[in-house]
């Protein structure tokens, strides 16, 4: 048996950013705001802006501290109510609650997307909402806009595992007021830790960079993107200069040297990681255990990973799976199949009384995640597939044979 490669190992930090490493090293200067222009983490927002086409970005110590800021910058009220996925990871109810928000949960299917019979539901009782692209699937931008924009209700991208994505060809998180991206070791731009949100609204960005940690007069180094001479941006620092609290959420130049490095190497990440998802989902998909739940037709996906959801077995037979799997040299994580996995709603405990999602529920119990990362040829990708595959035939075959 050929067993397959590491999907856990990252590609190599690429050599254009040793230099600059070295040099930081050399010079002690990894504070954000010693330089007094063109730091690294200056540099990495206005480049990720450039790329992303807006106007602003500020990079902060992780998606979550983004998404956090990011509900702080729209000003929301004390217990405000906050829709998001029932299915995303527990980072997001968490920026929630430490905003003094209420998280509310919407059901999903078994596609992993917004549920939008409960979406419509729920939507008038809320005053913001949170649309997590999870595991890079997208739901439907185009209804969930419309509906917050006849409401007047604020969308903030939870695009964390989406940066590359397309819906009907504009950029995931540019769609939404606000949208926030993951530098985490497992995202297409891997700074071990770190994150960046995005967006052209300069009041909602002049308040997220005074509370990520621009006190006294740092924050006059911030900028909007190159080309870009709007005093916009200036004005509403100044109006907010010392009117919020201060959060300490910054980025360090260290961090922005390593994924400043790997920007030009987006395009061809996303390019490798579509065809070494589409690859494998084209084979998982000739088994009868296996079904790997389509794109929407306006939807370009940029997959850091593959999900898949299981066919006709038992929760026994789950297991069984996941073990077959892990002994072929894959392991398969069932998201509803462990007592602390981190996406399952039902262990964020820290909200309380959880609702019934029922839906959700019962996907979470059958789906699947894995490792496929882009750097793996296609060779290797065909090992991977040929392991899930021979996993559900070593569970099911021999049903599949009495059957006959």
């Amino acid at each position: 048996m050929t067993l397959p490669p590491s999907v856990y190992d990252a590609e190599p930090i690429p050599d254009a950013a040793r230099a600059e490493i070295e040099r930081l090293l050399q010079s002690g200067d990894l504070f954000r705001y010693t330089a007094p222009e063109n730091a690294p983490v200056t540099l990495l927002e206005t480049e990720f802006a450039e790329m992303m086409g807006t106007r602003y970005a500020l990079a902060v110590s992780s998606c979550s501290a983004a998404l956090f800021l990011s509900l702080k910058a729209l000003g929301l009220p004390r217990g405000a109510r906050v829709m998001i996925p029932a299915f995303t990871f527990a980072a997001v109810p968490s920026s929630i609650v430490h905003a003094d928000c209420e998280p509310v949960l919407c059901e999903c299917g078994d596609t992993y997307r917004i549920d939008l019979e409960d979406f419509h539901a729920k939507l008038p009782s809320v005053q913001a909402v949170i649309i997590s692209h999870m595991r890079g699937h997208t739901s439907d931008m185009d209804v969930i806009m419309a509906a917050c924009d006849a409401a007047g209700i604020p969308v903030i991208e939870d695009a964390a595992h989406s940066l590359g994505t397309l819906w009907n060809g504009r950029k995931i998180g540019t769609i939404g007021k606000i949208g926030c991206f993951s530098f985490q070791s497992y995202k297409l731009v891997n700074s071990g830790e770190g994150g960046i949100l995005i967006t052209d609204d300069a009041d909602a960005v002049a308040r997220a960079i005074i509370m990520s940690g621009a006190y006294e007069h740092m924050w006059k180094k911030h900028r909007a993107r190159r080309g870009d001479n709007s005093t916009d941006l200036v004005d509403a620092l100044e109006r907010w200069q010392n009117r919020l609290p201060l959060y300490n959420l910054r980025l360090s130049n260290l961090s922005a040297a390593i994924a400043r490095s790997q920007l030009p190497e987006v395009a061809r990440r996303v390019r490798d990681g579509r065809r070494n998802h589409d690859h494998v989902a084209a084979i998982l998909q000739q088994s009868p255990w296996l079904t790997v739940p389509p794109k929407l037709p306006q939807e370009e996906r940029a997959p850091d990973s593959l999900q898949f959801n299981l066919v006709g077995m038992t929760d026994d037979e789950t297991r069984a799976f996941q073990e077959a799997a892990a002994a072929r040299g894959v392991k398969v994580q069932v998201f509803g199949m462990s007592t602390d996995n981190a996406r399952a709603f039902w262990n964020w405990q820290f909200l309380g009384e959880l609702p019934e999602l029922p839906r959700t529920r019962a996907m979470l119990m059958r789906a699947c995640d894995t490792r496929l990362p882009a750097r793996l040829t296609l060779a290797e990708c065909g090992t991977v597939a040929e392991a899930l595959t021979s996993a559900a035939e070593d569970v099911m075959g021999e049903v599949k044979a009495y059957g006959t």
